[in-house]
């Protein structure tokens, strides 16, 4: 069987792990700390702690690997952190393993839109942030040596949702001069988008969007909460937290990954609430 090496096996990445083992590849896991390898060393693959900035740590690794996945978090760092894992990390990877076929976990940060348009692989990347900017270079890197992109829309799944925490916590906000669409994807979701695009051999030196099928305005994803929870809708008034994705309004579309066969089990932000994250959350959720 064919060996997939998953450098970033976190929230995302140790998903995508689990099921590529479960389809009977061979893998191994990198993790950053010490810590994160004591809690996956449960797992049936073998998991090591490898710093992806460090050539010298990644080429102590050098093995036979088909496929490699970089899918490292950035910890919550900023455009320098980005650069080091990221960008460093994707040179070091592509250095070590020249023969693999490699894929990027980007982000759909990259589109900059404000006007609420539709946006394909093929619209315009200008984002205001130098932390997606360096995603772009990361990006011309592995489709330069003919790797994949897979941008990436919020993330969320079971025990993670940024608008359920804020929502439960007290510090959302419907800001009505700024009613935003939310582009969101299921955790498990990413998973099968991944091991679908490493499986097609039409892939290579592609970028592909991967979202849900129904990006939702806002304030229609707290209506729903606040009617489901029997709770009272966010106050009115603009937002002092800064976005993590910046301040953008877009909808992203995931026409081109359909168009390879693609279904998500959690087509819409209701689906993944009702079926996965909010019984992740029943201490908290009645």
């Amino acid at each position: 069987m064919p060996r997939v090496l998953i450098a970033g096996c976190g929230y995302v990445g140790q998903a995508t792990a689990d099921l590529f083992h479960s389809a009977g590849w061979k893998l191994e896991g990198w993790v950053h700390s010490k810590e994160s390898a004591a809690r996956l060393s449960v797992k049936p693959y073998p998991i090591r702690v490898i710093d992806l900035s460090q050539s010298g740590h990644v080429t102590k690794r050098a093995g036979a690997f088909d496929v490699v996945i970089h899918c490292a978090s950035s910890r919550g760092g900023d455009a320098e952190a980005y650069r080091q894992i990221y960008l460093n990390g994707a040179r070091n990877l592509l250095e070590t393993f020249p023969q693999a076929k490699i894929l990027f976990a980007s982000s759909t940060s990259v589109y900059a839109q404000r006007d609420g348009a539709w946006v394909t692989e093929g619209s315009e990347t200008k984002p205001v942030r130098e932390a997606s900017r360096v995603l772009l270079d990361v990006e011309k890197l592995i489709l330069e040596k003919g790797g994949i992109v897979a941008r990436l829309a919020g993330i969320y799944g079971p025990h993670r949702s940024a608008l359920l925490s804020k929502f439960l916590n007290g510090t959302a906000t419907i800001d009505p001069d700024n009613n935003r669409f939310v582009n969101q994807v299921h955790r498990d979701d990413i998973a099968s988008a991944l091991f679908l695009l490493l499986n097609k051999a039409e892939t290579s030196a592609q970028i592909y969007n991967v979202v849900d099928d129904q990006p939702l305005l806002q304030s229609e994803c707290y209506h729903w909460l606040a009617q489901r929870l029997d709770r009272p809708l966010p106050p009115a008034r603009k937002s002092e937290q800064p976005r993590k994705r910046g301040d953008t309004n877009k909808r992203v579309s995931n026409a081109k990954l359909h168009q390879l066969g693609w279904t998500p089990d959690y087509p819409t932000f209701r689906d993944a609430m009702e079926k996965s994250i909010l019984p992740s959350f029943a201490d908290v959720v009645p």
